[in-house]
């Protein structure tokens, strides 16, 4: 089970943004997608007083996203833990940023960053099963929950190595509110 957990992190783990996608959107006369960077990293060393036998990873996902025709960057940090399922299914749980860190300090590179663990919460979304496919050499989801009164967001993502797919739908009352329907593609940067 380790083994489908460390080739998860290997391909999600790193600086990846959607730069080339943005460039042909604008090239072709209208960007539809934001701006995206995502800086993605283990960091099971920021945990503090896990049990030695807890099981999984935990992922720390620094999400930038600049909407179309703005000029301000919005810092939205994602915190998940990852166990597996099987051989080939990684599960991705949503975790709760604790209210008592400010998301600008919630950065990989941010060494004075602690959880504890005693704290940490889940969010009611998910798990989200990623499954390994092999004839692809890909990881792949699909999930939907509620996120609250008459809100619903499904995740639709192919993760391979070097780029990912990801497709964000919220609706509420059953109507779209993403204001795009194709997934963003990014690309990993080689660091």
């Amino acid at each position: 089970m380790e083994k489908v957990l460390k080739r998860f992190a290997d391909i999600l783990c790193g600086t990846l943004d959607n730069q080339e996608q943005i460039d042909a959107e604008i090239a072709a006369g209208k960007q539809i997608h934001p701006y995206a960077k995502h800086v993605t990293d283990v960091c099971d060393h920021k945990i503090r007083n896990r049990p030695a036998d807890h099981p999984g990873i935990y992922i720390l996902e620094e999400s930038y996203y600049m909407q179309p025709g703005q000029d301000d960057v919005q810092l939205k940090p994602l915190f998940f833990y990852i166990t597996a399922s099987g051989e080939n299914t990684a599960l991705l749980h949503s975790m709760q940023v604790p209210e008592e860190h400010d998301p600008k300090d919630v950065i990989n590179a941010n060494d004075d960053l602690v959880f504890d663990w005693n704290t940490l919460e889940m969010r009611p979304w998910g798990p989200a099963p990623y499954v390994w496919h092999d004839a692809e050499q890909c990881f792949k989801t699909d999930h939907e929950d509620p996120i609250g009164p008459g809100m619903t967001f499904r995740l639709t993502e192919t993760l391979k190595e070097g780029e990912l797919f990801v497709m964000e739908c919220i609706k509420k009352d059953g109507v779209q509110i993403t204001p795009y329907s194709t997934p963003i593609h990014y690309i990993k940067k080689e660091s």
